[in-house]
């Protein structure tokens, strides 16, 4: 049973039991149930804006999921031409050329090497990694180096 139809049988019980509006307790029980009708019918509005708002989120996040999954695709493939993850026993990294935009995939070792010509454009890319390792005194590992050992 809804809230309105709970109000609705409160307002027929309080005719049927012949409450008389002129008395005090009359008015006040008429002037309740009148408040209680309002409340329901606002409450039942706000219950159906509510379904509706629900479904539009609804419908938005299918669509956000279908664009995450075209923009993205499967994060844990590298998706760039020329590699595969059979390939490399690593972690592989994507890297954009600055010269040409061209995204390629690199392993670990040849991060480490420092540098690589792009497959694309022939341009020269360097990986300092020592630039990531500000603190002397970290054991991050990021870089390869033994910062303690220096």
């Amino acid at each position: 049973m809804t809230i309105t139809e709970k109000v609705s049988y409160l307002k027929g019980l309080a005719e049927g039991l012949s409450i008389d509006d002129t008395t005090k307790e009359g008015k006040i029980i008429k002037a309740i149930i009148d408040v209680l009708d309002d409340v329901a019918f606002s409450v039942a509005d706000l219950e159906d804006g509510l379904a509706e708002v629900c479904d539009q989120v609804d419908l938005i996040d299918e669509d956000l999921e279908a664009l995450e999954e075209e923009f993205y695709g499967d994060e844990d493939e590298c998706d760039c031409d020329g590699c595969s993850d059979e390939d490399f026993d690593g972690d592989l990294y994507e890297v954009q050329c600055p010269a040409c935009g061209d995204t390629i995939c690199i392993d670990e070792e040849t991060l480490e090497q420092g540098e690589i010509e792009c497959p694309n454009c022939g341009e020269l890319l360097e990986f300092d990694l020592e630039e990531e390792c500000e603190d002397e005194g970290c054991d991050c590992g990021c870089c390869g180096h033994d910062h303690d050992a220096e």
